[in-house]
């Protein structure tokens, strides 16, 4: 079997995702998201039981990540998970 030498910089990607994904708190949000499919602040912030501060800096996060969208609704905010790759390492860990 040949070994091929590639650059740290094809993996860039792969590793802002995995970036993105691992804290704590963030995979507590995309499990939830997993499982309610679509929620605003307030109910993450029920269900998660964490400052709806520190909710809104992860979930910026994973934004930027394109890892969950959110959609405008009135005055909420409704998110959900837009990337499939998320889904798939949930799934390894649950």
């Amino acid at each position: 079997m040949t070994l091929h030498k590639h650059s740290p910089d094809v993996f860039q990607g792969d590793a802002d995702f995995l970036k993105a994904m691992g804290h704590p708190i963030r995979l507590c949000i995309l499990h939830y998201l997993s499982k309610a499919e679509i929620s605003n602040v307030r109910l993450m912030q029920e269900c998660i039981n964490i400052p709806q501060s520190t909710l809104s800096q992860h979930l910026s996060v994973l934004r930027y990540a394109g890892i969950v969208v959110g959609q405008r609704k009135g005055n909420e905010i409704n998110y959900r998970i837009t990337d499939q790759r998320a889904r798939q390492v949930l799934n390894l860990f649950l």
